[in-house]
């Protein structure tokens, strides 16, 4: 191979070539330019508190996973346990046990972002491994099997009866596909998506990294739909509907305090989605990005507009939430909230 080709095969220009790699703040620069100016306008920095009355930090960072799932109809909710960190792996598996949960599980950060230490607990090494890196409380959620993953974000304005989704994406797990002649490790470091999950694969797949895949055989590397664990995007805005906006609004006004989010979820098919029929694995607050900008199809310019017209809705249901009474958090308090998310994810 040419060491030009070698060149454009290393990570960094992997990196450089797709912008949805790209650093937070370059992609982000033009609507934390957008929320300064918003902030002036609400003579507040924290005025996003606003948006979720019913969350902390209006689920901007640091809220609990878990007491959000609290809030969601039981029924659309996985089976889902609060663990202390401090735990030995013999009380966690006892109280697995007692909340009738087995393995396979997902474990993931009661207070985390962008599928931080969201990882898959397969055996009892596991969740050894896992109480050995992790600092603080964590979720222990049953793991959800319907083939289609989502993520549907909707909003609501404070003064009207019915909300709607403003945004769907769907979720390529990350794979590769055989040709009955390259090795696993081969297709990993051929695939681009796969090459930058290299120091996970490596670990994950140590045992089959030699296997030759049979031609057309798809091999799920990552059964996780988080695009830092190496999920495609897919941009499924054109699914939105009337029908689908009643679904979420259904579910959306039960839960007290709930204008503006992304609900993580899983469904058996489409007509499961539009009937409402889901399995919500997280529900994120103002901090959620509309994710569909992340196809691979979008480009920089049109994602920097969807995210600036995004904080024009935290602004909108903030400062008509302010006006009915709900104060925005002083920026004692929210500072407060910042550094317990920053020890959380550090």
């Amino acid at each position: 191979m040419a060491r030009w080709k070698i060149i454009m095969r290393t990570n960094f220009f992997i990196r450089l070539k797709r912008w949805e790699y790209w650093p937070f703040g370059i992609v982000q620069f033009p609507a934390i330019l957008y929320w300064i100016w918003l902030s002036l306008r609400a003579r507040s920095f924290v005025f996003f508190t606003a948006s979720n009355p019913g969350i902390p930090m209006g689920g901007m960072f640091g809220e609990s996973k878990y007491e959000i799932l609290k809030k969601i109809p039981s029924r659309l909710v996985p089976r889902t346990i609060l663990i202390h960190p401090d735990l030995s792996a013999n009380a966690v598996k006892h109280c697995l046990e007692a909340a009738g949960l087995t393995l396979p599980l997902i474990f993931k950060p009661d207070i985390g972002e962008r599928g931080y230490r969201v990882m898959r607990i397969d055996n009892d090494n596991d969740i050894t491994e896992y109480l050995l890196t992790t600092r603080t409380a964590f979720l222990a959620q049953e793991l959800v099997t319907e083939k289609l993953e989502f993520g549907v974000f909707y909003m609501r304005m404070p003064h009207e009866e019915h909300g709607r989704v403003i945004s769907v994406v769907g979720k390529e797990m990350l794979f590769v596909e055989g040709n009955g002649r390259s090795t696993l490790q081969e297709l990993i470091n051929k695939t681009d998506r796969a090459k930058l999950q290299w120091k996970r694969l490596k670990v994950s797949f140590r045992d089959k990294l030699t296997w030759i895949v049979p031609a057309g055989r798809r091999v799920e590397l990552v059964s996780i739909g988080n695009h830092a664990l190496g999920t495609r995007f897919i941009d499924m805005n054109h699914l939105i509907n009337e029908r689908l906006s009643e679904a979420f609004d259904k579910i959306s006004i039960n839960i007290p305090g709930f204008y503006f989010g992304r609900y993580d979820l899983r469904c058996a098919s489409l007509e499961d989605l539009y009937n409402g029929n889901v399995r919500i694995m997280e529900l994120n607050g103002c901090g959620a990005e509309p994710v569909h900008i992340y196809d691979t199809e979008f480009s920089l310019w049109k994602a920097m507009t969807v995210l600036i017209k995004h904080w024009e809705y935290i602004f909108l249901i903030a400062t008509t939430n302010q006006r009915n009474g709900v104060s925005y958090m002083s920026h004692r308090e929210a500072f407060g909230y910042y550094k317990k998310f920053k020890s959380a994810v550090n």
